[in-house]
């Protein structure tokens, strides 16, 4: 009978040249403490808004950090019962829809050409639109306000629609031109073969495939828009034509006493955005991504 030794191994120096697993730095409890602090530094004044169209005014001055103690709701029906309210709801829908379909609508031709398209100044034009994002509108309200004057768009809608477009387009073009460059040569190669010219492979093919930036630059224009509140400020004068963010403003003027239901009237008027925001937010990330890659 033959006995065969067996030789312990010495696994030391396979465990010493095994890669140890790195911590990654979000895991760490002091990362998650900065995170909830900024978020409860974001999210406070939201919540005590909110909480505070459900008081009275009585409560409010005896106690301006304390719970509703009874729940009054009559501050919310108050405005939503109101015409004025849906008034302005309905302006800002009207300025917030139409600039985002021309914002969009232009940004995706300006984008495809960039993209798509070899000529000479395509890398000037490009950084033309780069260049937007430079220029806030509080630089160019003044000379703004003399264009609209003169076009004769003061106190209208559209006065405010075709400003807002402009400064929709850096971001628009921004975010799109790298999901058509995404698109492969071969796919349009096909298409001419095919029989499809260049409008039709852009209806067929473009506009499908680069759904995910549209969304996404429909959804930031349509936010920016719909919050904007100096442009509407310097352009309209009459209060039935007034958006949103400049009835919150007169709103407030005009009830200044009547805190809680100022406290209702701003809570309401920020809700649309926020719901809209947080309904498309995977949208937005995954379309910011998607022009990160291409």
């Amino acid at each position: 009978m033959t006995t065969i030794a067996i030789t312990p191994v010495d696994d030391e120096p396979l465990r010493r040249t095994r890669p140890k697993r790195e911590r990654l730095p979000w895991g760490s409890p002091q990362v998650y403490f900065v995170a909830l602090v900024v978020i409860a530094l974001m999210l406070g004044p939201v919540i005590y808004i909110i909480i505070g169209g459900f008081r009275s005014n009585s409560a409010i001055t005896v106690d301006p950090a304390g719970f509703p103690d009874p729940w009054n709701f009559e501050n919310y029906i108050g405005v939503l019962t109101s015409g004025l309210f849906w008034r302005l709801v309905g302006n800002s829908t009207v300025v917030a829809l139409a600039t985002t379909v021309g914002a969009v609508a232009m940004g995706l031709a300006a984008s495809y050409v960039i993209a798509r398209y070899s000529f000479r100044g395509r890398g000037f034009m490009y950084a033309l639109f780069a260049s937007g994002l430079m220029f806030p509108i509080t630089v160019a309200i003044t000379p703004l306000y003399i264009v609209v004057r003169s076009l004769g768009l003061m106190n209208t809608l559209p006065g405010v629609i075709l400003p807002q477009i402009a400064f929709a387009l850096p971001t628009t073009v921004i975010i799109l031109v790298p999901f058509l460059r995404a698109i492969p040569d071969e796919i349009q190669e096909a298409a001419s073969i095919d029989g499809a010219g260049r409008i039709a492979f852009f209806w067929r093919m473009v506009l499908p495939l680069s759904v995910p930036g549209v969304i996404t630059v429909g959804i930031l224009a349509f936010i920016g828009s719909w919050n904007a509140y100096l442009l509407p400020l310097f352009i309209l004068n009459n209060q039935d034509i007034y958006t949103l963010p400049l009835g919150v403003q007169q709103f407030s003027s005009q009830y200044s006493v009547d805190t809680a239901r100022v406290l209702a009237f701003t809570s309401l008027s920020m809700l649309p955005a926020l719901l809209f925001f947080s309904l498309f937010e995977r949208r937005i990330v995954g379309g910011l991504t998607g022009a990160v890659k291409g």
